[in-house]
């Protein structure tokens, strides 16, 4: 990287916070509440990333998929209900991610999130796992709002840390994100501790793949 960057903007699931077995074990009960086979956790790698009324519709078997808006919401809202019983049961943060945020507040690098989770569950999620450290934004998918990998909400946390978008990392595990980062004008960082592979992350366009969180640290220079 020629120049060094001045702000971070992360993902949350797969990025900062390890939350696969709660979202699996809530959209499995959802599944199993109607009869339907459930999935392993490792399918759940793949359901992840572009919000949860997409999870809601990718999990359901052929021929069996909410079609209508009624029963979209329906099952969305059941979706929702399951995983505010499940959200904390194994949820934690990566390993290194709390000495990486420690870092980056010591440097007075402003940090924010920007999730297609819902807005509500994002914000609690940090809260409870992720609240020792000083955000500028944590946004998730805002009703009205388009979700990633549209460039607005980036954008908009970019402008609220006063830092233009070329000089934000836009952190996170997906091919969504790598687009994000492209649309928004930021440097894509993939990692490779998330729910996808590294070669969709290059495929994607990620400038640099992690290995590890800390090597964050060299990528934003001195």
């Amino acid at each position: 990287m020629s120049n060094s960057k001045k702000a971070v903007i992360f993902d949350l699931d797969g990025t900062l916070l390890d939350t696969l077995q709660d979202l699996c074990d809530s959209g499995n009960a959802v599944l199993a509440a109607h009869g339907h086979p459930t999935h392993s956790k490792e399918d759940y790698k793949t359901f992840i990333g572009d919000g949860m009324m997409s999870l809601v519709r990718a999990i359901f078997p052929e021929g069996h998929k909410p079609e209508t808006d009624a029963e979209c919401d329906a099952m969305l809202s059941e979706y929702r209900e399951a995983y505010g019983r499940n959200w904390t049961n194994t949820t934690k943060p990566f390993p290194g991610i709390g000495e990486l945020l420690s870092e980056l507040e010591r440097r007075e690098i402003p940090i924010g999130v920007l999730s297609n989770k819902g807005h509500d569950f994002t914000v609690k999620c940090v809260e409870e796992f992720l609240s020792q450290w000083k955000w500028t934004a944590i946004f998730g998918h805002r009703d009205g709002f388009e979700k990633k990998p549209h460039p607005s909400g980036a954008i908009e946390v970019a402008g609220l840390m006063g830092i233009a978008p070329e000089d934000c990392c836009y952190v996170g595990d997906s091919d969504v994100d790598m687009f994000t980062a492209k649309n928004a004008g930021m440097y894509a960082v993939g990692v490779n501790w998330g729910f996808r592979s590294v070669e969709e992350l290059r495929s994607a366009g990620s400038d640099v793949i992690l290995e590890i969180p800390g090597q964050l640290l060299e990528e934003l220079g001195s």
